[in-house]
């Protein structure tokens, strides 16, 4: 008797740091998405994060390319970063990269994003869009904008605040535009709804953080606290929660 990962489905790992990339890559995923400041919903990590995961892991690493919080409508200034960005982290190996890009009017920017289309294409990586497809005016338009420009897949709750309650219209993508594009379904995906929203929706991609809270002694004092949450001081991949998920998609061979 031998236990295995459902083969058809692929967990991503949100990662934030080295060490939720080790987890990761520990537990069984099949991938990871690698950011910076994931409360602030993922920003473009650091060169030397990237460096030292792939150093550390063997699965593929995909890494995010935004340059702050907030929407998805940038200036040339912030585009010009973001494209910067993009040359080196697919120089240091990253496999893929992550971005979105808006109009004033939550349309697509086909230049900006045909652009960054070409840049993972001609280096032989991985184009994914990200939730800014959920700010999206038109998520029919706008997938199949995106499969006109190339995007290898989108990362999407189905336009709602969660997954779980976005099942219908992700299935309804799936069914229409799952042969033309990969969609990885993230936000609020766990272990209890899981297995609920691969049924429903028949995504067999799936992404979440794996939130755990971690302690620093020196984040607060008397006067002065650096404590964004009464949860704990920062965030990181939880490998309890982790490898609880990864059992969930477990099945048993006789």
């Amino acid at each position: 008797m031998c236990a295995y990962i459902r083969k058809d489905i692929k967990v991503e790992v949100c990662a934030g740091s080295l060490e939720d990339c080790v987890y990761a890559n520990q537990a069984g995923a099949d991938r990871i998405e690698l950011n910076n400041a994931i409360h602030l919903g993922g920003l473009t990590p650091s060169i030397g994060t990237l460096i030292e995961s792939k150093k550390q892991t063997n699965i593929p690493i995909v890494t995010m390319v935004r340059p702050r919080g907030g929407g998805f409508y940038y200036n040339d200034y912030e585009k010009a970063t973001m494209y910067e960005d993009a040359k080196i982290l697919i120089k240091h190996q990253a496999d893929g990269l992550v971005f979105g890009f808006l109009d004033v009017n939550r349309q697509i920017d086909v230049e900006v994003t045909r652009k960054f289309v070409e840049l993972c294409h001609k280096n032989k990586v991985e184009a994914i869009f990200h939730r800014a497809f959920d700010r999206t005016a038109d998520p029919f338009y706008a997938i199949e904008t995106l499969i006109s420009c190339g995007v290898n897949r989108i990362l999407t709750s189905g336009l709602q605040s969660s997954a779980e309650q976005g099942m219908k219209l992700l299935a309804e993508l799936q069914q229409k535009y799952g042969d033309k594009i990969e969609i990885c379904v993230g936000a609020g995906v766990n272990e209890k709804n899981v297995l609920k929203i691969i049924a429903e929706t028949k995504i067999s991609q799936v992404h979440s953080s794996f939130k755990g809270w971690y302690e620093d002694p020196t984040t607060s004092g008397n006067e002065v606290s650096y404590r964004y949450s009464e949860q704990g001081d920062y965030e990181g991949v939880s490998l309890s929660k982790l490898n609880s998920f990864i059992n969930i998609l477990k099945e048993e061979s006789r």
